[in-house]
């Protein structure tokens, strides 16, 4: 249910433009909005907030994107031709729109399943419950009924449970500690599977982060160290039903600006992207991982590989779910091309940044959308000149 307290206000983030013409976030009282989707989800009508503009609403019957199937199975035998092909398919992917698909994975499908099942167990609670994890205003992580803290307007049809995941080694716990801490000791079993499926998503993106830099031409242990001790992001997707899905999206128009997104989707589609001038569909395999460039490795690639604009959609008769890992370097690395990949023709393009900085302008002065790292440069750079 979409309802508005009487007598509370708080501070939502806005876009508006600086005297400078960067986007900035401000923050004008509101009444606040909470999204109850037990409720919403079977309401014929929906309020005007979750309402897109008919340029950005879902397109009936897209067509499907082909995607590369990336074979990890033989990579991670060390078969040089088998690696030599996979390198070759990743390459061509990131060229062209960002995606692709990893199978042979060596993730075991148990543990797939159970960090699908207990998604099942949290979003169904009541909402006082999931709201003992509610994110605090200028945070990533903790439990978003559709960002109703942050916007207005344009609205996701989603809700989310993001938490830290730190590969480093006095850091182990750190995901369970998450579960215990925030939504008590009867969540220990939740954070000890997300513990466990956030190890195995670090272990196979430094194996992708491998097969990246040998497509780039460069060493493969240049990323994979790069990210070696990674401080990364854990996002668990809810999509519920919605009576006039025609009118909504589950997740807006963006780019991720973090280094590398993998997805698990369940067997319900959803997720497009924008690719030649249209929106395409990536239809679910639930043997597969989905892989996508995101802003932060646009940057390390000195823009030779393109974060994708991409977007989900949500329907009216059954529940979206999608398990989201994403890839970021420890806070504190400075984000920079190796020097193999900037010469006379390849000049760069962006600025060094540490991550902390681009996340900070995502949470607090800027909605992501296709143009985040353009703007974040222009932002920086005028940090550096005030």
């Amino acid at each position: 249910m979409l309802y508005y307290p009487p007598s509370h206000a708080m501070a939502i983030d806005c876009i508006v433009k600086s005297k400078s013409s960067v986007p900035e976030m401000c923050q004008e009282a509101s009444k606040s909005l909470v999204f109850d989707a037990s409720l919403l989800q079977h309401q014929n009508s929906i309020p005007a907030e979750f309402v897109w503009p008919d340029h950005e609403k879902p397109c009936p019957n897209p067509k499907e994107l082909p995607v590369p199937l990336v074979d990890f199975g033989g990579f991670l035998s060390g078969n040089p031709v088998a690696a030599a092909e996979a390198s070759k398919l990743v390459g061509e992917a990131c060229r062209e729109h960002g995606f692709f698909l990893v199978t042979n994975h060596g993730v075991d499908s148990d543990l797939i399943s159970n960090a699908h099942r207990y998604m099942d167990y949290f979003f169904e609670l009541p909402l006082s419950e999931k709201q003992r994890a509610q994110r605090k205003l200028g945070e990533h992580c903790g439990y978003a009924s559709s960002f109703t803290g942050r916007f207005s307007s344009k609205l996701p049809w989603k809700e989310t449970l993001s938490f830290r995941f730190s590969a480093e080694k006095n850091s182990s716990h750190i995901v369970q500690e998450y579960f215990e801490k925030t939504l008590g000791d009867e969540f220990l079993p939740l954070g000890e599977i997300y513990q466990e499926y956030c190890n195995a998503m670090s272990k196979l993106s430094l194996g992708i982060m491998e097969l990246l830099g040998m497509s780039l031409g460069i060493s493969k242990e240049s990323f994979s160290e790069f990210f070696q001790d990674n401080e990364s992001i854990m996002r668990l997707n809810y999509y519920p039903p919605c009576q006039k899905p025609e009118l909504t999206l589950g997740t807006g128009p963006h780019c991720d600006p973090t280094s590398l997104t993998i997805l698990h989707q369940d067997t319900v589609g959803g997720l497009e992207v924008f690719v030649d001038g249209e929106w395409r569909s990536i239809n679910p395999n639930v043997t597969a991982f989905v892989v996508n460039i995101g802003d932060t490795f646009m940057a390390l690639s000195n823009g030779r590989y393109k974060s994708c604009l991409h977007r989900a959609v949500v329907n009216n008769k059954t529940p979206r779910k999608s398990l989201a890992f994403f890839l970021c370097p420890k806070e504190d690395k400075v984000v920079s091309p190796p020097n193999e990949l900037v010469d006379s023709n390849n000049p760069r393009i962006y600025p060094d940044f540490t991550w902390a900085k681009l996340l900070e302008f995502t949470q607090k002065h800027y909605r992501a959308d296709m143009n985040t790292l353009q703007i974040f440069s222009t932002w920086l750079q005028q940090q550096k000149n005030s």
